[in-house]
């Protein structure tokens, strides 16, 4: 198991309060990331790190963990396990527009500071998602480009069958694309990786590339 990995399964053990290791260990011990970042699920993360790729970077080289929660409801567990109360590492992190608030409260008490407005939580190093990082990478790509992904993935007929159902047709294809990447199991962290490969240079969304840029 690799470092970041043992970190990562030592957080999740304490947060969730399964046994294990637990971060105590951690505290003195020979490796500490430089810099955790909290984002809500494992697609989060693929985006992160394949973005960090395409930019030349390794972040757990770097130091950083990208760290998945298992959603945003679990924000103030882990900042009050990785903050000054507990590891005391450096924090930033990603979520969803309407999730913000899970990450608001934890880090007011965080940073001894009343209520804490979307430029105050980003000069913190928490950005957040217009809806959600599915929707900031479609509207990065535009319709036309995520289909051409989609069929370099092989799932392009089966996105034309899910068109036609009733409840999808008098939605946009924003909105199909949005719902069709949610429908199968594994299938949002696969995209977040040949989405994210497929952006253009200059065409990153704004709270991705701000995240990696304070990674």
């Amino acid at each position: 198991m690799g470092v970041m990995t043992g970190f990562r399964a030592a957080v999740a053990e304490a947060a969730h309060g399964t046994g294990g290791r637990g971060t105590a260990d951690w505290r003195d011990g020979p490796v500490l990331p430089r810099k955790v970042v909290l984002v809500e699920g494992t697609s989060d993360r693929v985006a992160l790190e394949t973005l960090a790729a395409r930019r030349g970077r390794d972040l757990e080289a770097d130091g950083v963990c990208v760290l998945p929660m298992g959603g945003a409801t679990e924000a103030g567990r882990y900042v009050g396990l990785l903050g000054p109360a507990g590891l005391d590492v450096a924090l930033a992190g990603l979520c969803d527009e309407a999730e913000e608030r899970f990450f608001r409260r934890p880090l007011e008490r965080f940073c001894g500071r009343g209520e804490l407005d979307r430029e105050a939580l980003e000069e913190l190093g928490f950005f957040t998602c217009s809806e959600d990082l599915e929707d900031e990478l479609i509207r990065a790509l535009g319709v036309d480009r995520v289909q051409e992904v989609l069929a370099v993935e092989g799932d392009l007929r089966a996105f034309r069958i899910f068109q036609r159902q009733p409840a999808q047709r008098a939605r946009t294809v924003h909105r199909q694309l949005l719902r069709f990447l949610g429908t199968i199991s594994g299938r949002k962290e696969r995209y977040a990786r040949s989405l994210t490969a497929a952006l253009d240079p200059g065409r990153v969304p704004r709270p991705l590339g701000c995240l990696l840029d304070r990674c």
